[in-house]
């Protein structure tokens, strides 16, 4: 079945790449042993496909960006090694890095910025970094008291929403932070309307501490003659575990997830810390959809713990 299905997407069939795309959202693994035929046919695309590739399938990849034969496809390529994080794709990004190939000239980031997009990075200190779990829950809304006496905004007087409220006594919320070290309470507290326009930085305790950073800077084109807007009466709590940490929506109800990996809308947007400079590490997704019926896009959440930064920022289509 998985083999018709490369075949027709080879055949540029929209369904048979969505199906495909569904069983590496799933079970990845199954795809391991299709994924030379689809190198071959050239379905380079969506890149997480090669999410479980192989060293062999990863060699084919490096020989040819480093055979110099497609440079206009440099950045596909580059995609399908970063989804793999296979060791030896992270060693030829880290190589390319420095003595960059044919075509990389086209290209906006240099090749470790890639990492991004398969849920890692290579920090200042040179180690590498895994910034997602392999560890997720659905996020389930629930109706939350109305936050007229919340905090305000400081630039939009809205009041302030608890996007999570997350404590690792529990072992389901343990085991989704389990990657980024946090241990305690966890408050998220941003404006859902502001974090539309920028990342919104947080200071974070591990008592369920949450203060405004004082260094967010309000960006020019943030509207500055409406009116505050309440913020969502929901509120994220955790629900069942999910059997792939990849089974995430930005867009549908039902999306919201708790760790895993983040379904990014357009590219990847792991917010740096303001404290040291390096990625933060990805915590959930709040899809607009299970907010609002009409709602789109989607709140990502992140938490650097050596800092005690937390950062929100939001992408739509």
């Amino acid at each position: 079945m998985i083999e018709e299905l490369v075949r027709r997407a080879g055949a540029e069939d929209d369904d048979a790449i969505e199906e495909l795309s569904a069983i590496a959202d799933t079970d990845p693994g199954r795809l391991t042993p299709h994924l030379g035929l689809l190198l071959d046919l050239d379905v380079l695309c969506p890149a997480k496909l090669y999410r479980a590739a192989d060293a062999d399938l990863v060699r084919r990849v490096v020989e040819q960006v480093d055979g110099g034969r497609t440079p206009g496809l440099l950045n596909d390529l580059f995609m399908i090694l970063a989804h793999s994080a296979h060791p030896s794709a992270e060693s030829a990004l880290r190589r390319w890095s420095t003595q960059p190939p044919a075509g990389s000239d086209e290209l906006y980031v240099n090749a470790l910025g890639y990492a991004h997009e398969g849920g890692w990075a290579v920090g200042s200190d040179g180690r590498r970094r895994d910034l997602c779990g392999d560890t997720a829950y659905r996020w389930v809304m629930r109706e939350t008291a109305p936050g007229a006496d919340r905090p305000g905004c400081p630039w939009c007087a809205s009041p302030l929403w608890v996007a999570a409220d997350l404590d690792t006594t529990d072992a389901d919320v343990a085991a989704a932070l389990a990657h980024t070290g946090w241990s305690g309470r966890l408050v998220i507290e941003t404006c859902h309307f502001c974090a539309c326009f920028t990342t919104l930085y947080s200071q974070v305790t591990s008592t369920g501490g949450t203060t405004w950073w004082a260094g967010n800077t309000r960006p020019d084109y943030l509207p500055d003659d409406d009116e505050p807007e309440d913020p969502p009466t929901l509120a994220p709590v955790v629900g069942q575990a999910l059997a792939s940490p990849y089974q995430v929506s930005a867009w549908n109800q039902g999306g919201s997830t708790l760790g895993g990996w983040p379904e990014w809308i357009q590219d990847a947007e792991h917010a740096d810390c303001p404290g040291c400079g390096e990625p933060m590490d990805y915590v959930g997704l709040i899809a607009g959809a299970d907010l609002d019926d009409y709602g789109e896009g989607a709140y990502y959440l992140h938490l650097h713990q050596p800092c005690g930064f937390a950062a929100v920022n939001y992408q739509q289509s």
